[in-house]
């Protein structure tokens, strides 16, 4: 039987090279048939991706039959996963978010959860020598989800052992690491064809904060104005989406990765009691900039109250 490899909804980078990774090393040096498979359309920088290192995009999946062998990547949230999670048969988890619970698995399994900055970062650990053994291709997805996830490290979430094995790879590959992330966030920053509610879905996760249901979506860009000069219909837009998604809130920080900061959209006073007393910000519009706020794993989230 096939295993299906597969992270969370919405895929980014990480949650879309880190299942090909994977399902090439489970196929090619561990033997044991695998297929990478997404649960969403890749963001705009994922695209890139596949198509700068020529990787055919996976299949994308919305159902998953019952029993289905699977490994879960780049979450271990069942809200970013298969509706039937744990009815399938789970066999590992390779992952870099908090413990969020409510997976339940047939037997025991392989689990990784290790404070690193990406997804792939672990994979190269847990691959060892075998590593060495990654064609172009598969190299230079790992480069990119570690680029994509530490911001090309300018993100609190970058350990030295991301940067080390990003800057391995980029000398085993030829690639100098500031132009080629310069095209990461530009293909990132390639927004203008998503409308409203695909923004506001594009890069979100759900959250549970003081009995609040939460869609917390990051943007990240280099050019911040294309998205903030649409606020007024992203706002507009919140409240639909987080009423189709079963969430009594859409939080929006748009992330410019190149100052180093996060502007929060605030439509209504629940966002504004969320804002200042998460961040100890004093609101007085409909915009919050918090600045060095980068990280929604480990600077947003920890962060929420209300």
């Amino acid at each position: 039987m096939t295993t299906l490899v597969f992270g969370h909804k919405s895929p980014d980078t990480d949650s879309t090279g880190s299942p090909l990774i994977w399902a090439w090393y489970l196929t090619e040096v561990k033997g044991t048939p695998a297929e990478a498979v997404l649960l969403g359309e890749p963001n705009t920088e994922a695209a890139f991706v596949l198509k700068r290192w020529k990787a055919a995009k996976p299949r994308i999946v919305t159902e998953i039959a019952d029993g289905t062998k699977a490994v879960i990547v780049d979450t271990n949230n069942p809200a970013e996963l298969p509706g039937n999670v744990n009815a399938l048969d789970v066999t590992a988890i390779i992952d870099h978010h908090k413990l969020v619970g409510g997976l339940e698995t047939k037997g025991p399994i392989d689990i990784t959860i290790r404070p690193l900055a990406c997804t792939a970062t672990i994979m190269h650990d847990l691959m060892g020598a075998d590593a060495g053994r990654m064609p172009e291709g598969i190299k230079g997805l790992m480069l990119s989800c570690i680029l994509s996830d530490t911001l090309e490290f300018r993100s609190p979430t970058t350990t030295p052992h991301d940067r080390a094995v990003a800057e391995a790879l980029a000398a085993d590959l030829g690639i100098a690491i500031p132009a080629y992330a310069a095209e990461l966030f530009e293909a990132k920053s390639d927004v203008g064809a998503f409308s409203d509610p695909e923004l506001l879905r594009m890069d979100s996760k759900e959250y549970t904060v003081a009995g609040k249901e939460l869609r917390v979506s990051v943007l990240e860009t280099t050019a911040p104005k294309l998205i903030l000069d649409r606020k007024a219909s992203l706002m507009a837009s919140m409240e639909g989406v987080a009423k189709e998604d079963g969430a009594d809130q859409v939080l929006l920080f748009v992330v410019d990765i190149l100052r180093e900061e996060a502007t929060l959209l605030v439509p209504n006073d629940l966002v504004k009691q969320i804002a200042e007393a998460s961040f100890g910000c004093t609101v007085s519009g409909d915009t919050v900039v918090l600045p060095g706020i980068m990280s929604r794993k480990k600077q947003i989230i920890p962060a929420l109250k209300i």
